[in-house]
């Protein structure tokens, strides 16, 4: 069992992983981008910290090459290509495997693992990186006496006070010590201070130098020239255009675990000495002691008219600031919770919500008219508790469309194939537990429509379409549903050659007449491939029957539509939660059944005379439009008893673009509906997805209309159709 630390540092490691990924797959777009070469070295950076913290030495001794491999990149010593983005991401798959290798028993790693990172250091670290460091910082130095003091050297100003040698001070030896941070390339004395030869005292001082210095010295370094002259000499050190360059860098790539003052910032990255800005606040509060009548200027506006640091340092620092407040803030409203709790907590409500039914029954029972508006109150209450807590489990499914971007790329590469996965509607959300359920079938129509969808590169051109083909991804919310859409603008199906696997495999019969759609839906059969060859993507004929499976059993449907040498377009439409339902409760004789709410589109009220029977099918003509339909009473073997027939209602559901009817004996209206499980007994039960507990203790089934709605159409048709359940 894994203990506390190890668990944190996996949890962290998988989400660090991710953004790197996510990082080396937008760098393979724009290669040299700054903020994604600077989370790619974050990301291996923190990895690495934290494994040595944890004691993880083989994590360690892996990524830390990688790490120096990303300083050199950042540091313009290596340059960002595709191959180096292939092997960075094999990188981090084998750190994957690393931190997967130490949530386990084991102790010792494998020798393949071992062998494995050995291999990939080899190949990305074939030169040693610190040459090439000395190499390139020994040019600049070489060729920095070539450029314009102002813009490529450290400018120095030193004014020394008039007590300077006084206190024993000899200003040509700190100059002489100076030399040893780097090259001076030009001094200027001022004397502007100098007073007339009569007024002239010999133990006072009047020197002011401007120094022009190339040193690859920081600059605190440089003031520690001057540490022991500070308090007689008024220093600046203005940096080279290099190093500015330097600060905002670093000032980018700060993340920041809490928010730093304005100064304190500055000296992080380096842009200011503590005695600068000791001296800039000093300035600050003599004019707060003064009095208020004088304007307070703000620090950095200080900083900037001493020249002490640049008016873009500073106004980087500031917006660094806002952005750690924002992320500060961002991050103080959120909390992790185990999702066992949620589901505990769903579990609860769902069980007041029952509760809440049977108080209202038992008030209505007795006219207890007194109480009515108490329990409306309350009906009203439990409504919001149950939309809120529904509400904490919801995810948005853009996280689960990213995980796609690294699958698309991966396959169309082994497929010598171009695709560009574009992702739309990611802020929708839904459920989480449909969510995680969701990924697996996604997974296999994705990597499907690559192999079967997208022809070559050099078939598309010859089509006259672009070379590069687009895979979507769109989710959207509809009338309580969400809808997730993958399209591709590849060949489309081929439905002459499914027609014909399908006629081979015995699952219709030669010359039988099929709609384009019923064509369409044999893909979803078991056993039925149109490939003629299996590969390790598809050709088997498993998975699309196991897609819709799966798809079934979270109350959803799934369509195909495609057009030869258009592409093709797979619709799923799924219940956004599967916990608390707005349900509508009709009934058969003394059973009760629940319809989903967001699958029935009207009632219509009928007399038995006006339906059109015959022996085979069951179908309605309601206004001009002809739709199937089944009666709940036949279909459960309800005891039927004429007398008490009466009026019958129609009640019209609608699951993707299919409809069809119910005929039911009563209508009872909306009802807040807790799902419950079926046992394993009542598994397989066709027509019912689940159950509910009434306010009066007795058990309603929950129907399934998607599978109502095939049976329906597999009654009105002599076509061998797919059943739905």
């Amino acid at each position: 069992m894994l203990d506390d630390t190890k668990k944190i540092f996996i949890q962290e490691s998988e989400e660090l992983l991710e953004q790197m990924e996510n990082a080396l797959l937008e760098m393979e777009q724009v290669p040299n981008d700054a903020e994604h070469l600077n989370s790619v070295f974050r990301a291996i950076h923190t990895i690495k910290g934290a494994a040595g913290i944890f004691g993880f030495d083989a994590i360690v001794a892996f990524t830390h090459p990688v790490e120096s491999v990303m300083d050199n990149v950042r540091n313009g010593l290596r340059s960002v290509d595709p191959d180096l983005i292939a092997l960075l991401l094999k990188c981090k798959d084998h750190t994957a495997n690393l931190v997967e290798f130490i949530s386990g028993e084991q102790e010792d790693i494998s020798e393949t693992l071992q062998e494995a990172g050995k291999k990939l250091l080899n190949e990305l670290t074939p030169e040693q990186p610190s040459e090439l460091t000395v190499t390139n910082t020994n040019e600049k130095i070489e060729v920095s006496d070539k450029r314009s003091p102002s813009e490529d050297h450290w400018v120095i100003s030193l004014d020394f006070k008039p007590d300077a040698l006084r206190n024993g001070l000899d200003p040509l030896s700190f100059i002489n010590y100076l030399k040893r941070m780097g090259e001076i390339i030009e001094i200027i004395t001022f004397t502007h201070d100098f007073p007339c030869w009569e007024d002239m005292d010999p133990e006072s001082c009047y020197l002011s130098f401007r120094i022009a210095l190339s040193s690859s010295a920081n600059k605190e370094e440089i003031k520690s020239v001057f540490e022991f002259a500070l308090d007689d000499c008024e220093l600046r050190i203005v940096p080279p255009h290099s190093e500015l360059e330097k600060y905002l860098a670093l000032l980018e790539e700060l993340t920041g675990e809490e928010l730093n003052k304005l100064g304190e910032l500055l000296i992080q990255v380096g842009a200011l000495t503590e005695q600068e800005l000791n001296s800039a606040l000093q300035l600050q509060n003599g004019v707060l002691n003064d009095g208020a009548t004088k304007e307070i200027k703000p620090l950095g506006e200080i900083l900037v008219e001493q020249h002490v640091v640049s008016k873009d340092v500073v106004e980087k620092a500031v917006a660094k600031q806002e952005i750690i407040r924002e992320k500060i803030a961002q991050e103080t409203q959120y909390i992790r919770v185990d999702a066992n709790r949620l589901g505990q907590l769903i579990n609860l409500v769902g069980e007041l919500v029952i509760s809440n039914a049977a108080v209202k029954l038992l008030v209505e029972k007795h006219d207890l008219a007194d109480v009515q508006e108490v329990v409306s109150g309350v009906e009203g209450l439990v409504e919001n508790i149950r939309d809120h807590a529904l509400q904490l489990r919801m995810v948005q499914i853009g996280e689960t469309f990213s995980r796609f971007r690294r699958v698309v790329r991966d396959v169309s590469k082994d497929l010598n194939k171009d695709v560009e996965l574009v992702i739309t509607g990611g802020e929708a959300e839904l459920d989480k537990t449909v969510v995680e359920k969701i990924n697996d079938p996604l997974t296999h129509l994705v990597r499907n429509s690559l192999d079967h969808g997208f022809e070559t590169p050099d078939e598309r051109v010859a089509q006259g379409k672009p070379r590069k083909g687009v895979l979507r991804l769109n989710a959207l919310h509809d009338s309580g549903h969400i809808v997730i859409q993958i399209a591709d603008d590849g060949a489309g199906l081929d439905t002459d050659k499914i027609r014909k696997k399908a006629e081979e495999k015995g699952l219709i019969n030669a010359g039988q007449e099929l709609s384009q759609r019923e064509i369409l839906r044999l893909i979803f059969e078991p056993g039925l491939t149109t490939k003629d060859t299996a590969s390790n993507i598809s050709g088997r004929g498993v998975g699309m029957d196991v897609v819709k499976r799966n798809i079934d059993a979270l109350r959803g449907t799934i369509e195909v539509d495609s057009e030869r040498g258009k592409g093709t377009l797979v619709t799923i439409h799924l219940p956004l939660t599967l916990a608390i339902i707005e349900g509508f409760m009709v009934g058969v004789e003394q059973e009760r059944f629940v319809i989903p709410l967001s699958m029935v589109e009207e009632c219509v009220e009928m007399n038995t005379d006006e339906w059109h029977l015959d022996k085979n099918s069951h179908y309605v003509n309601l206004r001009g439009q002809v739709m199937p339909y089944i009666k709940l009473s036949e279909f459960f073997g309800v005891n039927y008893q004429q007398s008490h027939r009466g009026r019958e209602s129609l009640v019209i559901v609608k699951a993707g673009r299919a409809k069809a009817g119910i005929v039911v004996d009563r209508l009872f209206g909306e009802l807040q509906t807790v799902i419950k499980p079926l046992g394993k007994v009542f598994q397989g039960l066709k027509g019912v997805s689940g159950a509910t507990v009434l306010g009066s203790g007795e058990i309603a089934l929950i129907l399934d209309v998607q599978g109502l709605i095939g049976l329906a159409s597999a009654k009105t048709t002599d076509v061998k159709t797919l059943e739905s359940v």
